[in-house]
């Protein structure tokens, strides 16, 4: 998962919902992934099932690395080598970074969401994440905290080397305005409440094409 040129736009960054039918989600996911520069997918589905979390990541894995697109797994940092991924997204901030990066090796992806927190951010590059991911950016019921806003990425991506991804409630406005401060975007629930996927993502991107 590289850095964005500071001169183009943003990336894309894939995150898939949380509950989903393989099936059924699979032809939505390609359909996306053929029409799209995806530079990273998220598998982010809560299940205790091992077996159910197997099935998504052997389908999702076959899909996105015949794209050339890197799979990481949102938690489960064992899972990962088992399931043949490319790394994980860790949501605890910085705390299990360094024991993670430890785990997986350095050529493993490991990114760390950390709300709207700078000092957590900083920690959590220091400790070896290759990417930080701070949000929401909206209003959102589903991510408890405050919103992370536009100074926190301005100083970041002024500052700081390593990428950092906006995420969380993004709408239109929000994709315009940070659009100057972040490397990516990382866009889930966004799309995927809609019936058609593709064109509510390309909606949404509209002001980076």
């Amino acid at each position: 998962m590289a850095d964005a040129d500071q001169t183009d736009q943003p990336n894309l960054y894939l995150v898939t919902p949380t509950s989903f039918e393989v099936e059924a989600f699979l032809p939505r996911l390609t359909a996306i992934l053929d029409a799209e520069p995806i530079a990273c997918l998220r598998l982010a589905l809560v299940t205790e099932d091992e077996d159910q979390m197997a099935r998504a990541a052997d389908a999702l894995r076959e899909a996105a690395h015949a794209r050339d697109v890197p799979l990481v797994l949102s938690g489960h940092v064992g899972l990962v080598e088992r399931l043949g991924l490319d790394g994980v997204h860790l949501n605890d901030g910085p705390r299990s970074v360094r024991a993670t990066r430890k785990e997986l090796g350095g050529d493993a992806i490991v990114g760390a969401f950390c709300g709207a927190l700078r000092h957590d951010g900083m920690s959590a590059g220091e400790a070896g994440a290759d990417y930080v991911s701070f949000g929401p950016l909206g209003e959102s019921t589903l991510v408890e905290g405050a919103r992370a806003e536009h100074d926190l990425f301005a100083w970041w991506s002024e500052m700081i080397e390593v990428p950092v991804v906006a995420e969380g409630a993004l709408d239109v406005a929000l994709i315009e305005a940070f659009a100057p401060v972040t490397d990516f975007f990382a866009i889930g629930a966004e799309i995927w409440r809609e019936e058609d996927a593709l064109a509510a993502l390309r909606a949404l991107i509209a002001p980076i094409r």
